[in-house]
């Protein structure tokens, strides 16, 4: 499983302040210099590799920065993205059983891993120099086989001036009897503010990435310390807690209760992210993924995040972890280019231009000293900075288990087809079939 140091990792990226702990005295600026030294020096590498990219936002800076590789080294770079409407996943599985063999490809959790180790796709990436430099390599018993494509993260996105004006100190956000108390003072004043509704949801058909991933990791992992694998082992073995699951469920449900119906059902992810950017509701529920997009339709004003705190205690933080890593394929043609690109992007100035001024990402390395430029992903790295971070369990899920199994239950209670009472016992059955 990966290592884990993602406070005190996101910290440095702040501050530069923390000097890694990896058995030598050099600090994070330290590695990036050497790294880049070899990285630069290199006079190995030559032909091309092919790079597929499951990010269609960062299409164009991939592409930019594959040029600037290929004209510094030589080294021509095929950049193949897919997503929206062309899923990342079946995509890939074309190319490979098209005899396809990409350099670098995308694995998402550790399913993915597991499928591409058993087909003898992934090459072992431990003591490439860029592993000194991050916390969020993807690790299997004692091994390195993925590069963090970079980190995300989501709370409950809300605008600034809707809570200011409406009276809501966001400080106090952090269990659920306070956000409900939120929720009921805005919806009264939803005239006066502008508003539609209360909260941008959307949970009908294509969206469940958003409820049977993103949300249900509320479920396994809000409260619980980083490395605390509780919840997610306990659905692994078919079992739920029951008592947690209810809060879980309820929670959602005021969200749904508080949402715009037509958004919310069938509306889809343009018009949710439209409400929330036209000012038409106070919160949204997605991740800092959005900001390219609001900054592509030149929304501005100030956003941040409160946690999706479902629980009656208080549970003060985001969900934030490496969403993808990059894998080198060991059965492609040219590792060492792509070993050489992936050192190059890690360590050089131009690659950490590249992850956050042109990517818009939160970088996963420690010498990166870029601040994003999106307002969620500025929240990240606030949240983040303080240790205020709940792990990433979605993608240790079966495969296909959250968006095939657990969005359609999702939906059912957005529709009002089911309570709470029924989502908590149609979750249960379904958890079950995943024993062993």
């Amino acid at each position: 499983m990966k290592k884990v140091l993602l406070a005190m990792a996101l910290l440095v990226v702040m501050t530069l302040a923390f000097t890694a702990c990896t058995g030598n005295e050099d600090t994070p600026a330290d590695t990036a210099a050497n790294n880049q030294n070899q990285a630069d020096t290199s006079t190995d590498i030559s032909g091309e590799i092919t790079i597929v990219n499951n990010k269609i936002e960062i299409d164009a800076a991939l592409r930019d920065f594959a040029r600037l590789y290929e004209d510094r080294f030589g080294v021509r770079v095929n950049v193949h993205s897919f997503g929206g409407e062309t899923p990342y996943a079946p995509a890939l599985a074309a190319m490979f059983s098209g005899g396809d063999e990409p350099e670098i490809f995308v694995m998402e959790g550790m399913t993915d891993f597991i499928s591409a180790r058993d087909s003898g796709r992934v090459f072992d990436l431990t003591g490439q120099p860029w592993v000194n430099d991050t916390s969020m390599e993807f690790v299997y018993d004692g091994r390195v086989y993925g590069f963090p494509v970079a980190l995300e993260g989501w709370g409950l996105g809300y605008n600034v001036d809707i809570l200011n004006r409406a009276g809501i100190d966001t400080s106090t956000l952090t269990n659920v009897n306070a956000i409900r108390e939120a929720f009921e003072t805005i919806d009264a004043m939803r005239d006066e503010l502008g508003l539609t509704a209360v909260v941008s949801m959307a949970a009908g058909p294509g969206m469940t990435w958003v409820t049977g991933l993103h949300a249900f990791n509320a479920y396994l992992s809000l409260g619980l310390d980083y490395n605390d694998t509780t919840i997610i082992d306990m659905l692994l073995a078919g079992q739920v807690d029951e008592q947690r699951l209810m809060y879980f469920a309820e929670y959602y449900n005021m969200i749904f209760q508080f949402s715009n119906p037509s958004t919310l059902i069938v509306g889809g992810y343009d018009q949710q992210l439209g409400d929330f950017g036209t000012g038409q509701t106070a919160f949204i529920h997605q991740g800092n993924w959005i900001d390219p997009t609001f900054a592509e339709w030149g929304v501005d004003f100030e956003m941040g995040y409160v946690p999706h705190a479902f629980l009656p205690q208080d549970t003060p933080g985001i969900f934030v972890g490496a969403p993808s890593w990059y894998v080198v394929n060991a059965r492609a043609n040219n590792i060492d280019a792509a070993l050489h690109f992936l050192n190059f992007m890690a360590s050089s100035p131009e690659g950490h231009e590249y992850m956050v001024v042109h990517s818009g990402a939160v970088p996963a390395f420690y010498s990166v000293t870029h601040i994003p430029a999106g307002q969620f992903s500025q929240a990240v790295n606030e949240w983040s900075g303080r240790g205020q971070v709940y792990a990433w369990h979605q993608n240790d899920m079966p495969a296909g288990f959250g968006m095939n199994t657990l969005g359609p239950i999702f939906e059912l209670m957005a529709a009002g087809s089911i309570d709470p009472a029924e989502f908590v016992r149609l979750v249960t059955e379904a958890v079950a079939t995943i024993a062993p």
